[in-house]
């Protein structure tokens, strides 16, 4: 029995110092969970949404490390990093053609309006807010364009759907970084008479420039005949001018001793039977019959010396 009584005693001596090591633990246990929830890290590219009992606090928290009220404080992490959005997206042109396309956006969300954002929206805005802005405004800039236009001017589409969403989008803090439309399609109609086209206008091209160039062939051609007529032209001119001035000087180095000399040189000893008067008239002399009215004139006398 005695015994007994020793090991109630010692029990009853180590029981309580037991249980305060146990509180130690226990204490030790509950400041580092305590610890652990005082404090937070925000990654780098995030913004920290600080909630205090739910309520949404509008001073954001900054990349880092931050004390926070344990139990009392939580911090969500908004992305402000550049996201990319992908969709596609159906609209119809101004000509009423049915265009299918695939688009992506990029996007970001401004720290300062991390927690507006937060409050407001919730984590999942790129449902909420731009998944449907980008399918509207994609249709609202189809609708200005026709079907080749939206072809023909894909860059300028991008813009007009670029601005659209910056408008739409900027009061929640949300910033486009850049707008791609990655393809069109069209229905095979489409695409065949586009086609068609094409080719209709290549072969009107090559008809064109064919007729361009027989024109320039044919202008070149009559601009060389106009030159060597002009040459040629300018040579009889210069060749007659020439002899204009020969005749020239001839005429002033002739005297009429030099061509009466000349025309002494070349007669033939035979009278010419006509001959000018001063009025001008052509008067033919018959020789023969002033030889006869001689000879006649002569007669009488040679009769006289005879007789």
């Amino acid at each position: 029995m005695a015994v007994d009584i020793r090991d109630m005693k010692r029990n009853s001596v180590g029981g309580p110092s037991n249980l305060k090591g146990i509180k130690w633990i226990a204490a030790g246990i509950a400041a580092i969970f305590i610890a652990a929830n005082s404090f937070t890290i925000v990654p780098a590219g995030n913004t920290g949404v600080v909630l205090t009992m739910g309520e949404v606090n509008s001073k954001p928290l900054s990349e880092g490390f931050h004390l926070k009220a344990p139990f009392v404080q939580r911090v969500e992490d908004m992305s402000n990093q550049i996201q990319v959005y992908e969709t596609p997206a159906s609209a119809v042109s101004k000509d009423l053609q049915t265009v299918s396309s695939n688009i992506a956006v990029n996007y970001s969300l401004t720290s300062d309006k991390s927690p507006e954002m937060y409050r407001k929206v919730g984590i999942d805005y790129q449902k909420v807010l731009i998944a449907p802005a980008v399918q509207e405004c994609m249709k609202s800039a189809t609708s200005h364009y026709t079907a080749e236009e939206l072809i023909t001017k894909r860059q300028e589409v991008s813009d007009t759907v670029k601005e659209s969403l910056d408008s739409r989008l900027s009061e929640y803090g949300i910033y486009i970084e850049k707008f791609n439309i990655v393809n069109f399609d069209f229905s095979d109609e489409f695409n065949s008479a586009i086609e068609s086209k094409q080719v209709a206008e290549q072969n009107l091209l090559k008809t064109q420039t064919e007729q361009r160039q027989t024109e320039v062939i044919a202008e070149t051609s009559a601009k060389n005949k106009r030159v060597t007529a002009q040459a040629e032209a300018d040579a009889m001119l210069a060749k007659a001018q020439a002899q204009a001035d020969a005749n020239k000087l001839l005429e002033e180095s002739l005297s009429d001793k030099v061509i009466a000399y000349e025309q002494i040189q070349k007669w033939d000893g035979v009278m010419p039977k006509v001959t000018g008067s001063e009025s001008g008239m052509l008067i033919d002399i018959d020789l023969d019959s002033l030889g006869g009215s001689s000879n006649t004139a002569k007669q009488p006398q040679t009769e006289n010396n005879a007789q």
